[in-house]
C-alpha cells in the first residue's frame, strides 16, 4: 500500500472547521520563517457563526489546536479578525502563545474594539494591524500593536519611512506587505522592516549566475533515473546510496508506521526489493525532492509536498492520461529547491509533455488541475470552487483532500 493510499483511508479527526484553509509565510530579516497567515474561507467570525455551548467550543478548540500545529508547524499563526470576532471573543478558543491577531482594515477603531485589544493583550495575545496606510483611521489602534503590516503597493516610500519612524521605534515591529521581488524585499529591509510577507517568498527568484552545488546534481540525477521508462534498480541504488542524507531519509520513512510494513527495512537493496516499481518511482522522487530542499524554507518543501499529494488523491477523480500527479505537484517547486530555472530543470528529466507544458506555463489538459492546487494553496476559494465544478468534482471532497494533504505532508517531512 502506498502512502497516499494509506491516508486515504485514514479518517480525519475533527477537520471540518478547518477545510478551507490555506496560508502564506511570513518572514524575518534572514528570510526565515517566523508564522504564517491562516486564510479562511469566510473568516472566522462565519466558521463560529451562531451560539455555540460548552461542547462545541471545546470541541472547536480541539480542532484548531489540531490545524494550527498542521498548519503553521510550530510557528506563529497570524489570523483575521473583524470587529465580531473581537467583541464576541472568538480569537480565544486559540492559544496566545502562538495566535497573532489581526485586526483587519474594515475594523474602525472605536472605544469597544479598543479594549477588546487591550484585552486580548493582557491575555498575552500578539495584536496586528493589516493593511496599514497613510492617514489610516486605525491610529489609536497603531499606537497599542505590535505588529503593523503596511501596504508597500498604496503606500510610498516616504510615507513608509515617516511610520518606521513614527511606529516602528518602540516594541513595536514594521511589516511590509505585497513584497514581490527580491529588489522590494531588499529596499523594505534597508528601510527598517522587520518582516516581510508577499509572493516573492512563496516562490523565490531564480539566480543564473551560480553552478548547482553538487549534492542537488545527486538529487536531480535520482530524480532523472526514476523517470526513464525502464527502471535501472542497480544504478538507482547506487544514487541513493551515494547521498546519506537521502539514504537515511528513505529508509526512515520507509520504517515509519504510516506505512505499516510487516518487517523493519535494512537496507536500501531490500526497500527496492520489496517495493513495488511505483512505489519506487514515487518515494525516490519525495525523498529527493525533500533532499533538494533541506536548505530552503521548510515552506517550500511543505507546498511541493502538499501540492504532490493533492494531486494523488485528485488522480482517481480527474482525467489525467498517463500524467502522474502526484509527480505535477511534487516537481512544481523544483526550480526553487534546486535553484536552476525550471526549463533547465526539465531538460534533465524525461517528463511527459503535459506535465513538462503545465511547469513551463504552457497549455496543458493538466492545467486545470493545477491551478486547483494553486487556488487551495493560496486561498481563493472562489476560484477553488469554479474549477472544482469545471472537473466535475465536489467542492467539500476537494477540500477534504487539500487538508488531508497537508496533514500527510507534515508527517512525512517530519519523519513521524
Amino acid at each position: 500500500m502506498s502512502a497516499g493510499e494509506a491516508a486515504a483511508k485514514t479518517p480525519v479527526k475533527d477537520a471540518k472547521p478547518l477545510r478551507y484553509v490555506a496560508r502564506q509565510p511570513i518572514v524575518d530579516r534572514d528570510e526565515k520563517v517566523f508564522g504564517y497567515e491562516l486564510l479562511f474561507r469566510d473568516g472566522l467570525e462565519n466558521a463560529f457563526h451562531g451560539d455555540v455551548d460548552e461542547a462545541s467550543r471545546a470541541t472547536l478548540d480541539r480542532s484548531l489546536l489540531m490545524g494550527l500545529e498542521v498548519l503553521c508547524d510550530g510557528r506563529r499563526a497570524f489570523v483575521n479578525c473583524t470587529r465580531d470576532t473581537l467583541m464576541k471573543g472568538l480569537v480565544t478558543l486559540l492559544p496566545a502563545t502562538t495566535t497573532v491577531v489581526e485586526v483587519l482594515e474594515s475594523v474602525p477603531a472605536d472605544r469597544d474594539v479598543v479594549a477588546a485589544c487591550q484585552s486580548l493583550q493582557d491575555a498575552g495575545y500578539t495584536l496586528a494591524l493589516d493593511d496599514y496606510i497613510a492617514n489610516d483611521p486605525r491610529e489609536a489602534l497603531a499606537e497599542m500593536a505590535d505588529i503593523i503590516k503596511v501596504e508597500m503597493q498604496l503606500t510610498t516610500e516616504e510615507q513608509q519611512a515617516a511610520m518606521i519612524k513614527r511606529f516602528g521605534r518602540g516594541n513595536c515591529r514594521m511589516l511590509a506587505e505585497k513584497i514581490e521581488t527580491q529588489a522590494e524585499f531588499v529596499r523594505a529591509r534597508d528601510q527598517g522592516f522587520v518582516y516581510f510577507q508577499g509572493y516573492f517568498f512563496r516562490r523565490p527568484e531564480m539566480m543564473n549566475t551560480h553552478d548547482m552545488p553538487a549534492n542537488r546534481m545527486n538529487y536531480l540525477r535520482m530524480l532523472q533515473e526514476v523517470s526513464r521508462p525502464e527502471l535501472d534498480v542497480r544504478a538507482l541504488e547506487k544514487l541513493v546510496k551515494a547521498e546519506a542524507s537521502v539514504c537515511y531519509r528513505l529508509l526512515r520513512y520507509l520504517n515509519s508506521s504510516m506505512f505499516a510494513f510487516q518487517n523493519e527495512i535494512h537496507s536500501v537493496r531490500h526497500a527496492l526489493s520489496i517495493l513495488g516499481e511505483r512505489d519506487v518511482r514515487r518515494w525516490v522522487r519525495l525523498v529527493a525532492a525533500v533532499g533538494a530542499g533541506q536548505e530552503r524554507t521548510s515552506d517550500l518543501v511543505l507546498s511541493a509536498l502538499v501540492r504532490g499529494q493533492f494531486g494523488e488523491f485528485l488522480a482517481p477523480h480527474v482525467p489525467h492520461g498517463e500524467s502522474d500527479l502526484f509527480l505535477l505537484g511534487l516537481l512544481s517547486l523544483i526550480d526553487a529547491m534546486l535553484e536552476m530555472p525550471m526549463a533547465e530543470v526539465l531538460e534533465k528529466i524525461p517528463l511527459d509533455n503535459p506535465t513538462k507544458a503545465v511547469l513551463l506555463g504552457q497549455p496543458s489538459v493538466l492545467r486545470p488541475v493545477f491551478q486547483l492546487m494553486l487556488a487551495h494553496e493560496n486561498g481563493e476559494w472562489q476560484a477553488a470552487a469554479e474549477l472544482s465544478a469545471s472537473l466535475q468534482l465536489d467542492t467539500e471532497e476537494v477540500a477534504g483532500f487539500y487538508w488531508q494533504a497537508q496533514q500527510w505532508a507534515r508527517a512525512v517531512s517530519s519523519g513521524e
